[in-house]
């Protein structure tokens, strides 16, 4: 959330150097699939990121600037896969203003993304309690759950977060899996009962397809560039396709076509989107479970 076609055989038989959790895997390798040029660096925001620390060395800033500071820094550090230095700001940030919800949203997400579940959601509890009306928090805490391994807790974040925007797909398909891991037949129903409702115009709407069964691989993987009018675009929007791809097939069993799906979402170096961020976390989840 928030992209040319060719064959990637070479590509993947570069992903594939790494660690394979499948030495006899049965589903079929992931071929002849898009793929866009990985989003580069983008040099307005390290200039940004210069401009912050030479203000940040100002000996006549208020502990509000200071804080203002840090956490722009951190954003940014965050935008271009720092998460390291973003932490280290954000956590600086809350010692001088520990009034600010969307830093507390943003280390939640990154102990969500280190397995630190209770600290996730101490973060997105603190988040809510500061800015209820924060509907960012629902999904993020919603994610949290759900890798936490609390889907019923999962779903009830998912169904606030679905219920400010019901016209939303993205919204759909987190709920839809948390409740698949509860009850594949109900989620489904509602997979379908909830397309109704949705804006069918936007790509996304070809992931309820996907989903509820209604629009095959090919067909989904054909129709991926359709309406992209450049190169980030196409990008961001293969990110998520590729995701999105990686967990039907890890919930049909198909791992080696998940893991490979991951690996191509994170190729694009979508930093900012969920998408990618998870899917890091996905082979993470994978890999330990392998060994």
């Amino acid at each position: 959330m928030r992209l040319k076609k060719i064959a990637v055989l070479s590509l993947l038989s570069g992903l594939m150097m790494g660690c394979s959790l499948t030495s006899d895997s049965q589903d079929k390798a992931v071929v002849n699939v898009a793929f866009a040029t990985p989003l580069s660096t983008d040099f307005r925001s390290e200039i940004a990121i210069a401009r912050y620390s030479e203000l940040l060395y100002r000996t006549n800033l208020t502990d509000e600037q200071k804080a203002q500071l840090l956490y722009d820094r951190g954003v940014l550090y965050d935008s271009l896969g720092l998460s390291t230095l973003a932490r280290i700001d954000f956590n600086r940030t809350l010692n001088l203003k520990p009034d600010l919800p969307e830093v507390y949203n943003f280390l939640g997400i990154h102990y969500t993304l280190m397995q630190q579940y209770d600290k996730a959601y101490e973060m997105f509890d603190a988040v809510l309690d500061l800015k209820a009306e924060h509907e960012y928090a629902y999904l993020n805490r919603g994610i949290a759950l759900y890798y936490g391994q609390r889907p019923q807790l999962a779903e009830q974040d998912f169904d606030a977060f679905l219920a400010l925007a019901p016209s939303d797909p993205y919204r759909v398909v987190w709920r839809y899996l948390a409740q698949k891991e509860l009850d594949p037949i109900t989620a489904q129903q509602q997979l379908m009962s909830a397309s109704s409702q949705l804006d069918e115009t936007t790509w996304a709407y070809q992931l309820i397809q996907l989903y509820s069964g209604e629009l095959s691989e090919d067909t989904f993987l054909a129709q991926l560039d359709e309406g992209v009018s450049s190169e980030q675009e196409f990008a961001e929007r293969l990110c998520e396709a590729y995701f999105y791809l990686a967990k039907k097939h890890l919930s049909a069993g198909n791992v080696g076509s998940a893991e490979d799906y991951f690996k191509l979402s994170l190729s694009t170096n979508v930093h900012e989107f969920v998408e990618y961020k998870y899917a890091r976390l996905e082979l993470e989840l994978l890999y330990s479970h392998s060994e």
